[in-house]
């Protein structure tokens, strides 16, 4: 067979090349230029992404982890440990190797479980969503709202049944700071990220209840805790932010001191003796180690002139005694100085 002749060949180049112009030809690998984002999109599937990477495919990413709950609906171009976590969320769900990394098998599924990320989404507009809760409504809903905005100081003052101006000044302000459309009412995105950064109101915060007696740790503020407060020597017992009984408490020597910080009751014994020392000890809510809250007949006889081996002791036998029965295992200890 005869070679191509030079003309012949020399036409088949400058068919294959741009046309005059600037015009590009249908096949030409530059004429997918003008769809840069689609392209970016699709090649998220072929390309891992991975914790530290950054980019428009991360955006991309969270948008869709976000249609799933699996992550905040403001979306960045960092894959960070939310977006790791979300990731990984999703591998579990979908019996995928758990690794926080988008592979091939991993975007696949995502794209199949969502929908295009719109405009919107992916570059943070929002419109405002229908007002769950607005200026002049008035209830439990409206106090929880302003409970949790005094937790992060937007609302100041005691918190009401009543969405007055200072509520709308307050959500308003949220708004701003979360980049949601700034309405004075608040919708359910408004409600779902502040709920997300708070935690659930106590009793205390949601009716202006003044604990009695010396300051409560924070930490005793919430769920069912014994309160131990070296300072007052005093224990209270707390449930959901409301003191509902309290003692008078001793401690341990300056050698054998009662230990501070958090703990919880693991075990309890109505009628402990105690291993090493050989003295009794009534209604015993261990805590830390051999540490307990319990009764102390000596106490009850000599007051502060003695010092307990490092337990918390209470010399109200009856008091106790109600106190031990109520008490749960799990349920917290917070030993502190007010």
């Amino acid at each position: 067979m005869r070679s191509p002749r030079p003309v012949s060949l020399f036409i088949a180049l400058l068919l294959a090349l741009p046309m005059a112009g600037g015009q590009l030809s249908a096949t030409s690998p530059a004429s997918a230029a003008a769809g840069a984002a689609p392209a970016a999109v699709k090649q998220a599937s072929s390309t891992p992404l991975r914790l530290g990477d950054t980019g428009w495919k991360v955006r991309v990413l969270q948008s869709r982890l976000h249609q799933l709950g699996l992550h905040s609906e403001i979306v960045t171009s960092r894959f960070d440990a939310e977006t790791r976590s979300g990731v990984r969320t999703f591998q579990a769900r979908r019996k995928l190797d758990v690794t926080g990394v988008v592979d091939r098998s991993t975007w696949r599924r995502l794209v199949k479980a969502t929908t295009a990320p719109t405009h919107e989404a992916l570059h943070n507009v929002y419109e405002p969503g229908p007002a769950i809760l607005r200026a002049g409504d008035r209830g439990l809903a409206v106090r929880r709202l302003q409970a949790r905005l005094k937790q992060l100081k937007w609302y100041s003052g005691n918190v009401t049944a009543v969405f007055d101006a200072r509520t709308v000044k307050a959500v308003s302000g949220f708004q701003a700071r979360r980049r949601i459309p700034v309405t004075g009412e608040a919708d359910r995105r408004t409600l779902d990220r502040l709920a997300a950064m708070t935690r659930r109101p106590t009793k205390v915060e949601l009716f202006n209840i003044e604990p009695a007696g010396p300051s409560l740790d924070r930490r005793c503020l919430t769920g069912r805790a014994m309160c131990v407060d070296k300072t007052s020597r005093s224990l209270r017992w707390v449930v959901d932010g409301r003191v509902l009984s309290d003692f008078d408490v001793r401690f341990g020597s300056d050698e054998l001191p009662t230990r501070e910080g958090a703990f919880t009751v693991f075990r309890k014994s109505r009628d402990h003796v105690s291993s090493l020392y050989n003295t009794p000890m009534p209604f015993a809510m261990f805590f830390s180690g051999g540490q307990a809250v319990h009764y102390s007949p000596d106490f009850a006889a000599t007051g502060y002139n003695g010092a307990s081996h490092g337990c918390v002791n209470v010399r109200d036998y009856a008091g106790i005694r109600r106190l031990f029965d109520r008490v749960r295992l799990g349920d917290k200890v917070i030993v502190y100085r007010s």
